[in-house]
């Protein structure tokens, strides 16, 4: 007997400006099941997850919960049907606590009306105990590490008492302690009878849960299946179109002279004696668990945090980085790991975003080249392949993976020697990636050196010439590509090697 139907889509279509985003979605969710949507990033996935969480409205088609029809006008008619939303963008206020965070939208309330504090700190710190999460309640949410904050995001959509939970993207900053964590949740949940719609990248993820695949391309559902009669090669075929059959575009380049050497470099309390370099035409790798120091490291070389002692070098000569504008002026640039927070202006256009770091080449004689600016800004549009109906279009109106192309368009607009990419494929497609390392692969042709921090091992192997391991604020091994493997990494990032 088949299982019970606890959501359906019949006949959703949405256009934008200029762009038809979903054209006649037909999908299912089983009760207690995990269902995977699959596809390129602006295959539509968030779009229709926002329509299910009715942050957007359809402009044809029907929703059923329970195979009844609903219609959901907003976030708050969602959450009273049932439906919780971990997005992909992490949607928290800063400024407020932790228990602020958690309950926002539903605070506990007295009889008199005002809010029921003791009762919201009680809720509050039983799931952060829970959860092993070291806070206080009343901690501001800007103080949390970004996989900290992700781990609070989907606390609060599984404490909703959610019976349809979306989850885009959930594993995207967290470690692999905490994604065992939440599968053993996902695991609770399922036999509680909720129902979980699971959006990866990560096909080793979707392979371990997944129920159900569906997969979408360009706005429409191509397949779907049970998890048991499909494979990664086949889903991967199905959302790009084609068959990628190298995922890592490494080449062999000559490696010319040390272009930057860092030497006993510290921050006091959050890394100490980080001595390490890259030459030119050279693609290094930073390992490690997080909060192992990795990204401090970065953001101080990159003049956004100070440094206690040691010295940078460049091409020979010692340079003085305490800002951004030193470390722009030294032609060295930096992808941040939280583009919502450190990269884009959410709601200025494509355009404005990629031009904002080389405002110089389009401000002279005292006016701002409009002309100039939209045919440099072309030139990388194109070269980037970023998907959207026109330069025009505001930034955050794109999916993660072409917001991450327009500021990596950013930042080659300056030519820089140094590129430091801070989990530069975080919560992005198969074929998005591709183009990404292809683009590393041909920065460093040009002789320049490129710096990547990730938390995806195989993407390290894959890409690097090297790779630091970091442990608790140290550099614990330094490995060449000959003797990469997941083991060695983890035994320095761990500690125990």
């Amino acid at each position: 007997m088949e299982q019970e139907i606890k959501l359906r889509v019949s006949g959703i279509e949405k256009s934008f400006p200029g762009v038809k985003a979903l054209s006649n979605i037909e999908f299912k969710v089983r009760k207690g099941t995990v269902h995977a949507l699959c596809g390129e990033n602006g295959a539509g996935k968030s779009t229709l997850m926002k329509i299910i969480n009715g942050i957007y409205k359809p402009d044809k088609g029907q929703i059923y919960i329970d195979e009844k029809p609903v219609k959901i006008q907003n976030p708050i008619q969602a959450r009273n049907y049932g439906i919780a939303m971990i997005a992909q963008e992490l949607n928290y206020v800063p400024e407020m606590s932790i228990e602020e965070n958690l309950f926002l939208g539903r605070l506990p309330k007295k009889k008199t009306g005002s809010v029921d504090w003791k009762q919201l700190r009680k809720k509050t710190e039983e799931f952060l105990k829970n959860e092993n999460l070291p806070y206080h309640p009343t901690q501001k949410m800007k103080t949390l590490t970004v996989s900290d904050i992700q781990m609070i995001e989907i606390i609060k959509a599984i404490s909703n008492d959610a019976k349809i939970i979306v989850m885009d993207e959930p594993t995207s900053a967290i470690t692999q302690k905490e994604v065992d964590t939440l599968f053993e949740k996902i695991k609770v949940l399922k036999e509680k009878g909720v129902s979980i719609i699971y959006i990866s990248h990560k096909m080793d993820e979707v392979f371990q849960i997944a129920d159900d695949i569906t997969v979408l391309r360009d706005g429409t559902v191509v397949e779907s299946h049970p998890a048991s009669e499909i494979d990664i090669d086949k889903v991967i075929s199905l959302m790009v179109g084609r068959k990628i059959e190298n995922a890592y575009p490494k080449e062999s380049i000559d490696i010319g002279e040390t272009l930057l050497e860092v030497k006993d470099l510290s921050s006091k309390g959050i890394y100490k004696d980080i001595n390490f370099h890259v030459k030119k035409g050279e693609i290094i790798g930073f390992a490690g668990l997080v909060g192992a120091g990795r990204t401090e490291v970065m953001r101080s070389i990159f003049g956004l945090d100070p440094i206690t002692s040691g010295s940078i070098i460049k091409d020979g000569k010692e340079i003085q980085i305490k800002t951004v504008k030193d470390s722009i002026k030294n032609d060295i640039v930096m992808l941040s790991e939280d583009r919502k927070r450190y990269g884009i202006i959410p709601m200025r256009s494509i355009t404005e975003n990629a031009s904002l770091s080389s405002l110089e080449k389009i401000i002279y004689g005292g006016y701002a080249h409009e002309k100039e600016e939209r045919k440099i800004v072309k030139d990388y549009f194109n070269k980037m392949n970023v998907k959207s109906p026109t330069m025009d279009t505001a930034i955050q109106n794109l999916s993660g993976g072409n917001q991450q192309k327009v500021l990596l368009a950013k930042w080659m607009m300056r030519n820089p020697d140094i590129l430091i990419l801070d989990e530069p494929t975080r919560g992005i497609d198969i074929g998005a990636k591709y183009e990404i390392y292809k683009l590393m692969t041909d920065v460093a042709k040009e002789g320049k050196g490129v710096i990547i921090v990730s938390s995806e091992l195989p993407e390290l192997i894959g890409m690097c010439d090297r790779i630091y391991v970091m442990c608790q604020g140290v550099i614990t091994g330094e490995l060449q590509r000959d003797v990469f493997s997941q083991e060695s990494i983890m035994r320095f990032a761990t500690g125990t090697e």
